[in-house]
This record gives C-alpha cells, sequence and structure tokens, in this order.
C-alpha cells in the first residue's frame, strides 16, 4: 500500500513495537487459550455443565459474592442488572453519570427494551459524588457507578468517597450497581481486593475482554435471588446460547494469565504518561493514571498530526496510538491502555520515539 493512503490504523498495525493492549484481536487470541485444553473435556449446553458453572462459581469467590452468571456480553448482563432492581423495587428509574455506557453506546437499550427511565448525574467532565446522590430530585431504584470512568479518562474517586456513597444507597433503600468492566485494572490504585471493592456494591458486572484480553463474554455477580432473576431474563435477551465455552475457556485461560500483572500493567501506565505528558502541546488526562488506561490529548488537529504519528511509526517502529478523535479543528485526543505490549517493547526505542514525537511537535506547533 502506498504509504501516504495508508490510515493511521493500518500504520500503527505494521509497526514492530505497537505500545497499546495485549496483541492483535486475530484467531490467534483463541487458538493460545485452548492449547492447555483436552480435546475430550465436555462443552456446555444453554448455560447447564462443569466448564459453566465450575467458572461462574470460580468467579463468584473472586468477586466475593454469592453467586455469578457467565454472559455473552456485558451490555445484556447489565440491561438486566438494572431491570431486576427495578421490577423488585417497583420502580423503573435509574440514575448514572451522562458518559455511561447505557447511555451512549447501547441505542437506548434500556429504555426501548426496558422502559426504564435514567437521570443523569453530575457533568459529562467530573465524577459523580456523594453530594450529587444526596440532591437528587427524584427516588431511583438503582444508582450504577462505572470504576474507571472510562470517557473522562479512567479517573476514580477516592475510596472514601465511594464508601460513603455505598453507605448512603444502603440507608435509602437504593441498590448500588458497579459497572466493572475493567474492575481488575484498578484494585493497584486502591490497593483493595477485587472483593472488597465489590462488597461495597449489590451486583457487579466484569469483562472478560478488555484488560483481560480473552475473545468476549462477561461476569454479573450478586446474591442468589438476584441471579436466578438474572437467569430468566438472559433467557428472554437470546442470551443462552447452546454453547458459550469459546469464551468461557479463553476468559479463564487470559484471566489467571494477566490478574497477578495488573500492578505491572498500572506502572507502566505512569510510566508511558510521564513521556507523554514531556511532550509538547501534549497533556494525558488523568495526569497522573489511576488504572492502566488514561486519555492523551494533543493541541493539533487530527489532519496535522496523524502523518506526523505515521512518519515516526515508519521510522522508529513504535507504535503510540492507534486512532485520533478530532476534538475541534486545533485538537484531537486518543485513549491508551496498557497490556502485554509495552512490557516487552525496549525502554530506549520508546524513550527514542517520544524525542522524535516532542521534536515534530514543536516544529508543527511553532514553524
Amino acid at each position: 500500500m502506498n504509504e501516504q493512503h495508508k490510515s493511521l490504523g493500518e500504520a500503527y498495525n505494521e509497526t514492530t513495537y505497537p505500545l497499546i493492549g495485549h496483541s492483535r484481536r486475530n484467531v490467534e487470541v483463541l487458538l493460545e487459550a485452548f492449547q492447555p485444553v483436552d480435546g475430550s473435556q465436555a462443552g456446555d449446553m444453554y448455560g447447564n455443565g462443569a466448564v459453566i458453572e465450575d467458572f461462574q462459581k470460580f468467579m463468584a469467590d473472586e468477586l466475593g459474592k454469592e453467586s455469578a452468571v457467565f454472559f455473552p456480553s456485558g451490555t445484556m448482563a447489565q440491561q438486566i442488572a438494572l431491570r431486576i432492581w427495578c421490577d423488585e423495587a417497583e420502580l423503573k428509574r435509574v440514575a448514572y453519570h451522562p458518559l455511561c455506557h447505557l447511555e451512549i453506546h447501547e441505542e437506548d437499550g434500556l429504555k426501548e427494551l426496558h422502559q426504564i427511565e435514567t437521570i443523569l448525574l453530575a457533568g459529562e467532565d467530573r465524577l459523580i459524588t456523594l453530594e450529587d446522590v444526596q440532591n437528587l430530585n427524584s427516588d431511583i431504584a438503582c444508582l450504577l457507578l462505572e470504576l474507571p470512568q472510562r470517557e473522562i479518562g479512567g479517573q476514580l474517586p477516592d475510596y472514601a468517597e465511594l464508601e460513603a456513597i455505598s453507605a448512603y444507597c444502603r440507608s435509602q433503600g437504593i441498590k448500588l450497581h458497579l459497572d466493572g468492566a475493567r474492575l481488575f485494572e484498578i484494585t493497584p490504585y486502591y490497593q483493595r481486593t477485587a472483593a472488597e471493592i465489590c462488597s461495597l456494591f449489590d451486583s457487579v458486572y466484569v469483562s472478560f475482554y478488555k484488560g483481560i484480553g480473552g475473545i468476549a463474554g462477561a461476569i454479573l455477580a450478586g446474591d442468589n435471588d438476584f441471579l436466578a432473576k438474572s437467569k430468566v431474563w438472559k433467557r428472554r435477551h437470546g442470551g443462552d446460547l447452546v454453547s458459550l465455552y469459546p469464551y468461557i475457556i479463553s476468559s479463564e485461560y487470559y484471566y489467571k494469565q494477566r490478574i497477578e500483572k495488573m500492578g505491572r500493567y498500572y506502572e507502566e501506565a505512569k510510566e508511558l504518561a510521564a513521556m507523554f505528558n514531556q511532550c509538547h502541546a501534549v497533556v494525558t488526562k488523568p495526569i497522573v493514571p489511576v488504572s492502566n488506561m488514561f486519555h492523551v490529548y494533543f493541541q493539533l488537529g487530527k489532519n496535522q498530526l496523524e502523518p506526523i504519528l505515521m512518519d515516526i511509526y515508519n521510522t522508529t517502529g513504535i507504535g503510540f496510538i492507534s486512532y485520533l478523535k478530532e476534538a475541534s479543528e486545533d485538537h484531537c485526543q486518543s485513549e491508551v491502555h496498557i497490556g502485554e505490549r509495552y512490557g516487552k517493547t525496549p525502554r530506549e526505542a520508546i524513550q527514542e520515539a517520544f524525542r522524535v514525537l516532542n521534536e515534530k511537535l514543536l516544529e508543527a506547533v511553532h514553524p
């Protein structure tokens, strides 16, 4: 392909050392997970069988909950969780952040499929606080908190604030649900186990393809009665596929491979963010990451920055980011999340690539 017609994503994928994530999401991810598996092992069928039941029990223990159910997607799991809490309260109203996944990425599934009213708490650029919850003008069945809040750079509240919100919700009879798609990635910052964090919540969703790097799938965890109801709704949503074992086996494999590495990913994210922040006209949000992810903002338009990055990718073999999102005519941004790749990249090569980036940004902003 002619270099001048190559997209940033294509250029990134062709670098020797792409810095983001674990690996390319190709079939090799599944093949690796199945290498240690005995081919005669029985699969699951419509939610039953040792392969799914054992994993659900394992994850319930990891999250400190009575029960857990494996879902093919977090979108399905979370809509069902909120529906159950609304039915129990006989009140179809919930609250969450304006940039919650259910609000901006699910085509209003919660509202269209379940007729649940939503209240948006806090501004788009900040976290939900205890004061926001206390100042609610309407009764709600459930409050959803996303930890970390992805769309604003993966920010997190102080743990004391989280405990206070949890205590207040319990005192008011409000169920508290955790969108913990990236739950495991925040344990190093909070210095708490996943189970300790989950103890503040009535129900919890975790993802197995984000920080864990599995194929797909999610766990919904809570008490026995809640999960029994979730199984009924899972069937209603078409979530009881005849077999889910490809997702379950890959989820368990990569969970056990990577759960102990979350601290390393967190430290490496802070290291990488510091290098971005040392460059001219670049800032990360947060300045110091609180998980293995952060957003990076450039004081340069997307059309100006893309050729600069592609040139650096071609000359250094280092790939910083795979896409740019235009914020305005002269600003753009991207998201960074650290996995296996960063630790396998020579630090001197990364430092040299950032030296070149800083040099080229200085030339572009001050020609």
